[in-house]
């Protein structure tokens, strides 16, 4: 070996070690594709007849989630319901009773997504007075007190009827709003006929 070879050689040992290096780094890094079983969309969950209880900060039952059956999806982390209800408790707001024949849950429990002839029922102390709701679609946010959506809705009570397009509802506040394509018909109640 001369001695030029002999100067050059431990540069070109550390450039071949640097080479594999980068070799090695690129092959560990590539991103090996996700389990089969995380591509499909196959449930890793199901419950028959499920329940579910939320209770608030004082211990009382705040919301009973109830369905039919219950899959959840691992891939998305989406969960499906069959024939949902749920009933909403909360001190000093109307009990809020809704179902339909499909539902989605968000992967944090806060948002249900109610599908196919939903029913919204909102209780009244007095008798005879409660208030339905009818539509095919319903967002409930369950932290707000709020349910809302953006299809036809048909809403009925003891002396009202209205229908519109779109509609956001404020159980704590009681407030309605309607958004558009607007119609109502409203009965005097027996009081302001003169009945006793």
């Amino acid at each position: 070996m001369t001695l030029g070879g002999v100067r050059f050689f431990p540069l070109a040992l550390a450039a071949a070690l640097a080479a594999l290096t980068l070799w090695l780094d690129h092959t560990v890094r590539r991103e090996t594709p996700p389990h089969p079983a995380l591509r499909r969309h196959d449930p890793d969950l199901v419950v028959e007849n499920f329940g579910l209880t939320r209770y608030d900060a004082d211990g009382q039952v705040a919301a009973v989630l109830a369905a039919a059956k219950m899959v959840h999806f691992p891939d998305d982390d989406s969960t499906e319901l069959l024939a949902p209800r749920i009933v909403q408790h909360r001190p000093g707001e109307p009990r809020l009773t809704a179902s339909a024949h499909r539902g989605r849950l968000s992967a944090d429990g806060e948002e249900l997504f109610l599908e196919d002839d939903v029913l919204l029922v909102r209780e009244d102390p007095e008798p005879g007075s409660e208030m339905r709701i009818r539509t095919d679609f319903l967002h409930v946010v369950q932290a707000k007190s709020l349910v809302r959506t953006d299809r036809e809705v048909l809403i009925t009570d003891r002396w009202r009827r209205l229908s519109a397009r779109g509609m956001e509802y404020h159980n704590d506040s009681r407030q309605l709003f309607l958004r558009e394509r607007v119609h109502g018909r409203f009965e005097p109640s027996p009081k302001g006929r003169g009945d006793p």
